[in-house]
């Protein structure tokens, strides 16, 4: 007689394996790792290394020849300390312009205003950088808005040299940096509890002495990070500085990219680019070490 045998079905709780779980988070953790760090070998790692081999390294070995060539050519050393200023006055122009903006948005009560606020800090974002930067060159030349309006109102006789010039670099890049240290400054500021200054005006504190205690410590953190961000970005910024800068404001990118594509020496272009490396590293280190141990600060660091 055939008999048919059947097969066992598991229980309706049935459920998989803590081991085999533990197995899945596991792979999974395993691979959100790797692609990352991945991504970082690849696009960051390996190209720093290109750019130490190529500073140090030449056909016949080890050298320090173009390190040396730079340390010893005033023309590259004046370079630097042009970088090092523009970096530094873009920074604290954008500190001195976002901070009002990012105050005011978070005291206004308005939703209009606030929207409108927003609105005018976000309209950089909205325009090509090449648009803005060929914008500032119609706005700053000798027949420009600017030199016109002063010329029409008489304050000066003859039009400023503004475009060519530091002051035109910094304008532009301003106007394309700002943003940043803009956001940094808000997204601090928001956090801020807005019944702190009502306790300040209830004991009789004046709005200056309220924003003095209360909103300039607090939002020491977001003017760290806005500063940062805006000083880094401003070392390594060329386009704007290329279009609206002359020759006696030559930032380092610009002679990097000079070194690259025209005379396409890239040992000396690396050895630049190291160097400014080396130098926002110093910078970044030295202002963690010095703030690491401050109270509002940690938060940053």
């Amino acid at each position: 007689m055939l008999t048919v045998r059947e097969e066992k079905q598991p229980p309706s709780n049935y459920s998989v394996p803590v081991s085999s779980k533990i197995s899945n988070i596991n792979g999974l953790k395993w691979l959100l790792i790797l692609v990352p760090l991945a991504y970082i070998i690849i696009l960051l790692i390996y190209p720093m290394y290109g750019l130490f081999k190529l500073s140090i390294m030449d056909n016949n070995g080890f050298t320090f020849q173009y390190i040396h060539h730079i340390f010893s050519n005033p023309v590259y050393l004046k370079v630097l300390r042009v970088t090092l200023k523009i970096s530094i006055l873009v920074t604290v122009i954008s500190l001195l312009i976002s901070y009002p903006i990012a105050y005011s948005l978070i005291r206004v009560q308005s939703k209009i205003w606030k929207n409108i606020i927003l609105a005018l800090a976000l309209i950089p974002f909205w325009i090509s950088l090449l648009v803005r930067t060929f914008s500032w060159i119609v706005v700053l030349q000798n027949q420009g808005v600017i030199n016109q309006i002063l010329i029409g109102l008489g304050i000066i006789d003859e039009p400023l040299k503004l475009l060519y010039s530091t002051t035109g670099v910094v304008i532009g890049m301003v106007h394309v940096l700002y943003p940043f240290m803009f956001f940094s400054l808000f997204s601090v500021m928001k956090g801020i509890d807005q019944r702190l200054y009502q306790a300040a005006e209830g004991l009789g504190a004046r709005p200056f002495m309220a924003f003095w205690q209360i909103n300039l410590p607090l939002s020491l953190p977001g003017i760290l990070a806005g500063s940062l961000l805006v000083f880094v970005m401003s070392l390594g910024f060329f386009i704007t500085p290329a279009l609206l800068g002359g020759a006696n404001e030559m930032m380092i990118s610009m002679v990097i990219e000079n070194y690259i594509n025209t005379t396409l020496n890239w040992h000396l272009a690396s050895a630049l680019s190291l160097i400014l490396f080396i130098v926002t590293v110093i910078i970044l280190a030295l202002a963690f070490f010095l703030l690491r141990n401050n109270a509002v600060l940690k938060d940053v660091i």
